[in-house]
């Protein structure tokens, strides 16, 4: 069941693990406080995301996804890495520079993380990056490009990533909010000393945000790596939600006798050009449910009601930005 991170690629799982709610105390999900029960000191939570890390791997998981803002994420990923002695070989890591995190392990912060697509952050975090996840570290990629930030337009980081594109770590991108077709489009154009910089995008696509699907098959057709964060967009498309509005999907997953997550990541697996996508799971059950997916053989009729969940990008990054952090 492998495929490839883009045309050239390493091999990859079509399941992905991402550790944003796994790296720090207070994320977005739907009921992330109820995941941790009570416990999220520091030595408690890099015990449950070595937990969730062995089910992962013990499930065929071969891509994991980490961030410098993910809290101690890359640390908490390392540190596993090492006891289980897994050499460069066994699994792809990506990680993430641009946002710095500043919650001080607080659930109530003021500010979570800051945001710099700065020459000098790139350089600050690539080595803190490096040094943490060393050998396994295969993607880097920028977090949350977008047009406002100026990070496409910066000749100065676009050289100093071309600079790693040629010491062969794959160089990509996330994306994040209602313009990520029309950056990604601006991302394919660019090239650094003649060669295309980028090799890999990660966006949000799930049954209600597709907005990013054609210009994610552009990028796909190119050869480029598709891996797909939040296809349960944040825990909206999972069972926490009882949402009235969400009723296709329910009845699409009782029929099948699956969960609405699996049921929802089954959607986005679906798509011809996608190359990976990420369970964002907090515990191993969320993982187990998750991993369902994978046995999930949506039909045309199950595919078309569950395009009548379909938001505007407004809508849903409005809906997104309003979740709490908990």
């Amino acid at each position: 069941m492998s495929r490839t991170l883009g045309a050239s690629g390493p091999a990859v799982s079509p399941l992905g693990l991402g550790l944003a709610a796994l790296g720090r105390p207070g994320y977005i999900t739907l009921g992330h406080a109820e995941d941790f029960r009570g416990e999220r000191s520091v030595e408690a939570m890099e015990r449950q995301a070595h937990e969730v890390l062995e089910a992962a791997y013990h499930s065929g998981i071969r891509y994991l996804d980490a961030a410098r803002s993910y809290g101690q994420s890359e640390a908490f990923l390392a540190s596993w890495l090492k006891s289980r002695g897994l050499g460069s070989g066994d699994v792809v890591v990506g990680s993430k520079w641009g946002y710095t995190y500043t919650a001080g392990w607080r659930v109530d912060a003021e500010r979570h993380e800051v945001k710099d697509h700065s020459r000098p952050t790139l350089r600050r975090q690539w080595k803190e990056s490096q040094t943490l996840l060393g050998p396994w570290l295969r993607l880097y990629q920028i977090h949350s490009a977008t047009f406002e930030s100026g990070v496409l337009e910066d000749t100065g980081v676009l050289e100093e990533l071309g600079q790693l594109r040629d010491s062969g770590v794959r160089v990509g991108l996330t994306l994040s909010g209602p313009r990520q077709a029309e950056v990604l489009r601006r991302a394919l154009e660019l090239r650094v000393g003649g060669s295309p910089l980028f090799s890999c995008v990660q966006a949000t696509w799930n049954v209600l945000e597709r907005s990013v699907g054609p210009a994610l098959a552009e990028a796909h057709a190119a050869g480029w790596g598709v891996i797909i964060k939040e296809a349960v967009a944040n825990g909206r498309l999972t069972a926490r939600n009882e949402d009235p509005a969400l009723r296709p999907l329910r009845e699409v997953a009782e029929q099948l006798g699956t969960t609405v997550d699996a049921v929802a990541i089954a959607a986005v697996l679906a798509q011809p050009w996608v190359s990976v996508v990420l369970s964002g799971a907090a515990t191993v059950e969320q993982l187990q449910s998750n991993l369902r997916a994978l046995e999930v053989k949506l039909g045309d009729e199950a595919h078309e009601r569950l395009r009548a969940l379909t938001e505007t990008p407004e809508t849903y990054w409005a809906k997104r930005s309003a979740l709490p952090w908990n």
